[in-house]
């Protein structure tokens, strides 16, 4: 596959973007996937060539939270067993699965999440000084990200509200510090998927590795903001984000 000037710069572009949208939110892939599309590539291929950016992305976010000191490690075993199992599964099934149950399960998921932001906006912000539970002092919220490395295994746009959800509503963590969490799951959930996607031979690597250097780009920009901004800011991008991931599962 060949590949133009033309195209290289809107995988980059979409790369950046993508990369400053998944570390403050989620569903940056909603812009990397129909580029890849849009390059030839199926959806198949393009689901699992586009890990390759999330995956080198969330290595840049998960450093940055960690030098600035909002990456709480604490409980990070018991929060990383229930994704990973969940996203060895996902990607299993998607390896195998029709392509055309993708988008069904993108939309549904990016609808849910609007709902409940939209009935339930206090879910995303714990009161300023909450102390945040542990994995063991709410079952609930094993289950939750059993149910968010599963999707993030099988389709992975969008995976990043179901983590925020679950870290922020179940376990109430500061949205930063839930962005941090969410960082690192996606990263490690990400290499369990990729590594499937290599074996079964479904990966794009130059174009992947091109979308990769805007995402990177695109992280660091975003870890600097999240550090900086208001939880208010980070609350109102998360929402609007959320609906821009509707609006695109429903038309693309």
């Amino acid at each position: 596959m060949e590949f133009s000037l033309g195209h290289i710069a809107l995988l980059l572009l979409t790369g950046l973007l993508a990369g400053v949208i998944n570390i403050l939110a989620a569903g940056g892939s909603n812009l990397t996937l129909p580029a890849l599309m849009l390059m030839g590539l199926p959806a198949d291929v393009a689901n699992a060539t586009n890990r390759v950016a999330v995956f080198l992305q969330n290595i840049v976010g998960t450093r940055g939270f960690h030098k600035h000191g909002k990456l709480p490690a604490d409980d990070l075993p018991n929060i990383l067993l229930p994704t990973l199992l969940g996203a060895g599964l996902g990607a299993v099934a998607a390896s195998f699965a029709p392509v055309s149950l993708l988008k069904p399960l993108l939309l549904g998921t990016m609808i849910s999440m609007t709902v409940i932001m939209l009935v339930r906006p206090g879910l995303m912000s714990p009161p300023e000084g909450t102390i945040p539970f542990k994995v063991k002092q709410r079952a609930s919220s094993w289950w939750w990200l059993v149910v968010a490395g599963f999707y993030g295994g099988f389709v992975q746009a969008g995976v990043g509200f179901i983590l925020v959800t679950a870290f922020a509503g179940s376990l109430r963590y500061d949205l930063v510090r839930a962005n941090a969490l969410k960082v690192v799951c996606t990263l490690l959930l990400t290499a369990v998927a990729l590594a499937i996607f290599i074996v079964r031979d479904q990966v794009m690597w130059l174009p992947g590795l091109i979308i990769a250097c805007g995402s990177m780009a695109g992280a660091q920009l975003a870890v600097k903001f999240a550090i900086k901004a208001k939880a208010s800011t980070l609350r109102w991008f998360l929402f609007v984000m959320t609906v821009c991931a509707s609006a695109a599962a429903l038309l693309f």
